[in-house]
């Protein structure tokens, strides 16, 4: 170790910064395991379709692909039950845009 030397701090405002993931606004707990149950309910990927279009449609907090990331987020949902729903929902995007 050198004496007299001392570790410069480095300087912030340079550094580039990461943004932060844009959460879904704040569920209740109740509406939280609501959700939780519906989804770990489906089990067919006509099931998981099916609730994505009643949710997109009647709760009004967000697309269900970005709860499902804030599920993942908070630890509240396992990754392979969030990566079957995510499978299932990009291939259905998949289809939809090979279609048109």
């Amino acid at each position: 170790m050198i004496k007299g030397r001392r570790r410069r701090k480095p300087d912030l405002e340079s550094l580039e910064m990461t943004t932060l993931q844009k959460q879904s606004p704040e569920l209740s707990k109740g509406t939280h395991d609501a959700i939780v149950d519906q989804l770990r309910a489906c089990h067919t990927p006509s099931e998981i379709l099916a609730f994505e279009r009643w949710f997109d449609q009647t709760v009004k907090i967000g697309p269900l692909y970005s709860v499902i990331c804030d599920l993942l987020r908070n630890r509240s949902i396992s990754r392979g039950t969030a990566s079957k729903w995510f499978e299932t929902l990009l291939k259905n995007r998949d289809e939809k845009l090979k279609s048109l």
